[in-house]
């Protein structure tokens, strides 16, 4: 079960930011969590503080509050505590490591660009190395594909969960995690369908009837296409990714299977940082 008590959401100002941000304002408000928006410089005087995503007037269009009202209302109505937070020119890998321990989070929101790969200041495998080298739970929310909150209203619609699943890493505990976290946000059970691709499914166990193994669908051939398929054709409202790094010799060319979805999921992906 994932408990959310702290969620980062680094932000680069760009429109296609705006999409995990009110993403990371919704679960904070489902969770009642303290929620940091951060902001890496990339030279002096680059950016203006005003840039910062407005909280209360999309609190207001969800008709949480006013937006005449002071930010302390915020966390006096909604019990949420937010923050803006600006460091020193530097760069992002480094910046969002370096605040991430010193302030350690439950999960962090990061914006994609769809089929692009990361944003244009997360570029390369950066937003993957900050889930990996933190080990933090990572909602990644691609800017140009669908989402599951409303921006306008603030509605949540999360009623198809993929969970891609293999052998390795070990998945029950990231499959919890990932079902605990729709099940926040919506309260009720969403629907999970796992997915393995290849020729022998994992046994995964139910943590409630460890007797009662959950079924498993099998799909041949890539694994990345397969899942994109998958998550197309059901339709999926998120992917949930057991994940464990780069494994093997066309990961370390390629990526990871997680950084390969990423390019082109057509919803969020929650990465999970498996337990071995």
């Amino acid at each position: 079960m994932l408990e959310i008590c702290s969620i980062v959401h680094p932000t680069d100002f760009s429109e296609a930011s705006e999409t995990a941000f009110t993403h990371a304002l919704r679960i904070a408000v489902a969770a009642k969590a303290a929620l940091t928006i951060l902001h890496v410089a990339s030279e002096p005087g680059a950016d203006d503080w005003a840039a910062f995503p407005h909280v209360r007037r999309t609190l207001a269009h969800w008709g949480l509050m006013d937006e005449s009202e002071s930010p302390e209302a915020i966390h006096a109505k909604l019990g949420v505590l937010v923050r803006k937070v600006e460091m020193a020119p530097q760069s992002p890998l480094d910046g969002i490591r370096h605040f991430l321990r010193m302030h350690p989070a439950d999960l962090v929101v990061l914006s994609t660009e769809a089929r692009q790969g990361v944003a244009r200041w997360l570029s390369g495998s950066v937003a993957e190395e900050v889930a990996r080298a933190t080990h933090v739970p990572t909602l990644f929310v691609p800017a140009k594909a669908r989402g599951f909150v409303d921006p306008m209203r603030g509605e949540v619609r999360l009623h198809h969960v993929l969970i891609p699943v293999d052998h390795d890493p070990k998945p029950a505990a990231a499959i919890s995690t990932i079902m605990g976290f729709a099940h926040l946000l919506t309260g009720i059970d969403a629907e999970e369908r796992l997915l393995h691709v290849g020729q022998r499914a994992p046994q995964v166990e139910r943590h409630a009837e460890p007797h009662r193994p959950l079924p498993v669908a099998m799909r041949k051939g890539d694994p990345v296409e397969a899942i994109i398929d998958v998550a197309n054709d059901w339709p999926a409202d998120l992917i949930g990714m057991p994940t464990a790094g780069h494994h093997g010799f066309l990961d370390a060319v390629r990526g990871s299977t997680t950084e390969r979805v990423l390019r082109q999921a057509p919803c969020p992906v929650l990465a999970v940082p498996a337990r071995r």
